[in-house]
């Protein structure tokens, strides 16, 4: 890992496209992409690599065995970093974000988002973007984009043209 970084994390992302998405992104904004397993696909996974065309080896990457395992990094770094957990459930929208340090944005999977004794465990971590009262939500590169982007539009922009 990067020192002073901003970081998405991936907890069990289920959808290789998605993942792929988010990597290209990832590689365009100067962040680190972490993966919490299990995964729902492979690494190897053809639309994955589709996904993030030739993007990949410009990839700053880190696979995590367990979601328990990521909460340790979490506390260990959270003097260092602003943590959001991504999630419709959350009471602050992100319009109320004040970016001060690097972020660490956390994203769960495409089909049940984030464990709900995570967010429980740290509410003031929630963080949910403003839309409709319609089904779920949006799709989760979308979510990944529109969240980074407001934390590096909050930073200046550091590092990009």
């Amino acid at each position: 890992m990067q020192e002073n970084k901003n970081i998405i994390a991936l907890v069990e992302p289920e959808i290789p496209s998605n993942t792929g998405n988010i990597a290209r992104t990832c590689v365009l904004t100067g962040t680190e992409l972490h993966l919490i397993e299990p995964l729902g696909f492979s690494l190897e996974d053809k639309y994955l690599k589709r996904a993030g065309l030739d993007y990949w080896p410009a990839l700053n990457i880190r696979s995590w065995p367990s979601l328990e395992t990521y909460q340790a990094f979490l506390e260990e770094v959270k003097e260092n970093y602003q943590i959001y957990y991504a999630t419709t459930k959350a009471e602050k929208d992100l319009g109320t974000l004040v970016i001060s340090k690097p972020s660490i944005l956390v994203f769960g999977k495409e089909t049940k988002g984030l464990p709900e004794d995570f967010i429980k465990a740290h509410p003031e971590r929630g963080l949910r973007i403003p839309m409709r009262d319609y089904k779920r939500s949006l799709n989760l590169s979308n979510s990944a984009a529109i969240l980074i982007y407001e934390v590096l539009r909050q930073q200046g922009y550091p590092t990009l043209v």
